[in-house]
């Protein structure tokens, strides 16, 4: 599952959800952001809104994937584009 906030992708592999017994992302998403994400079948799912709500509400805190990380299964990851970082790596031969 991916959804889009304001400049960041959230990017959600739940197949590794099933397994968790915290759904910490859930817990930080309600302290530390407005609880956009909640638990659909075991998952945690933004299917509730639409996605112009989810970029209206969501805060790009990133606790979500800090919390999933540190006391989950490690299913989330944070796309941040940043623009021009591509042309910096090549540049520099670091990609």
């Amino acid at each position: 599952m991916e959804f889009e906030e304001r400049t960041i992708k959230v990017v959600i592999d739940t197949t590794k959800c099933s397994d968790c017994s915290s759904k910490a992302c859930v817990d930080a998403c309600q302290v530390y952001d407005r609880g956009i994400l909640q638990l659909s079948d075991g998952k945690p799912s933004v299917s509730h809104l639409s996605p112009e709500e989810v970029k209206r509400r969501g805060t790009e805190c990133l606790a979500c994937e800090y919390a999933c990380w540190q006391l989950g299964n490690n299913a989330i990851r944070i796309e941040v584009p940043i623009k021009g970082l591509d042309e910096y790596l090549k540049k520099r031969n670091l990609r």
